[in-house]
């Protein structure tokens, strides 16, 4: 009968938020479009800045680049298709197409805490070793710990995405998000998913605690190498070349971390902490950068003149 079961699942429904009012659906669909179209935006003009302006073709302007890039990529796995379901009827999604949105959802998410690693590195030579930040982060040191990231994500993500589909599932076609993630398909599954759970925490612990554990100690060196500093001016201008890092790293670990190192699967609703890492960080982060950093607030200000000379008056 397992067996029997097994072979109708060709598909999966998104319950997405459809257990709340329609009022409250409604209020959600225009507050999700907002802030995705926010998000996409802002995330493509920090990227575009960065591209053009060769001021900011700097080691912490490269991975800034490398991270709008990812928001943009992060959010548009999840929200388009949440958006139509809030509108179609048919909340389903393929098996394939379910699948596909895991892997990039799980891949683009574990890039996004390895570059925050890599960033947080980047500041801590750039504040504590000055005289060898050309040497150590040099323009192919960059690029290599950008290629190499992206290809350790692709190939532990694609190892759990495999482990996880190629479970039987014959409880429910049903899953309680408004995307395919982890914990909710694991909750369909007809077998013990024991290993899946271990599978999760250690590659969590690989694209989340490890790149954690590099922010932190780096943060550690900053913070001793900045009271050392006899000038007020010099410690104000370090801090403040940390801060909308330190901002971003809060907004995505404070909630992918509740949601993938829980043990077992999962004792919260994950929807609201999915959102603070899928549409809340990507939206916030262009305006954090962006407001923080004199540098980019100055080339943006350049290509606007550029393109609207009247605005030189």
């Amino acid at each position: 009968m397992a067996v029997e079961n097994q072979t109708l699942i060709t598909g999966f429904i998104l319950l997405g938020f459809s257990d709340l009012s329609l009022q409250v659906q409604r209020f959600l669909f225009v507050l999700i479009l907002l802030f995705y179209i926010l998000a996409v935006m802002g995330n493509l003009i920090v990227f575009t800045i960065l591209t053009v302006d060769p001021v900011l073709h700097t080691p912490m302007y490269f991975f800034l680049r490398n991270l709008s890039f990812l928001e943009i990529c992060f959010t548009t796995v999840t929200i388009p298709k949440t958006l139509v379901n809030f509108l179609a009827g048919d909340r389903s999604i393929s098996f394939l197409g379910c699948a596909m949105q895991l892997y990039f959802l799980l891949f683009f998410g574990g890039e996004e805490g390895v570059l925050l690693g890599i960033m947080a590195f980047d500041r801590y030579v750039a504040i504590c070793n000055p005289l060898r930040y050309s040497t150590l982060m040099s323009n192919k040191r960059c690029v290599n710990l950008a290629l190499g990231s992206w290809m350790i994500c692709l190939v532990l993500q694609f190892g759990q995405t495999t482990f996880i589909i190629s479970l039987p599932f014959c409880k429910s076609r049903i899953i309680h998000h408004f995307f395919c993630d982890i914990s909710p398909i694991l909750k369909l599954s007809c077998t013990d998913t024991y290993l899946n759970d271990v599978v999760r925490f250690t590659v969590s612990v690989l694209v989340l605690i490890m790149p954690f554990l590099i922010i932190l100690s780096s943060y550690i060196y900053i913070i001793f190498t900045v009271m050392r500093m006899n000038s007020k001016a010099r410690r104000s201008k370090a801090f403040s070349t940390c801060i909308s890092h330190l901002t971003s790293v809060t907004l995505f670990y404070g909630t992918a971390m509740l949601v993938y190192l829980q043990p077992g699967v999962g004792y919260v609703d994950e929807r609201i902490f999915a959102a603070g890492y899928c549409l809340i960080s990507p939206m916030l982060n262009p305006l954090i950068y962006s407001l923080r950093s004199k540098e980019v607030k100055g080339a943006l200000r350049r290509r606007i003149l550029e393109k609207m000379p009247l605005f030189r008056m």
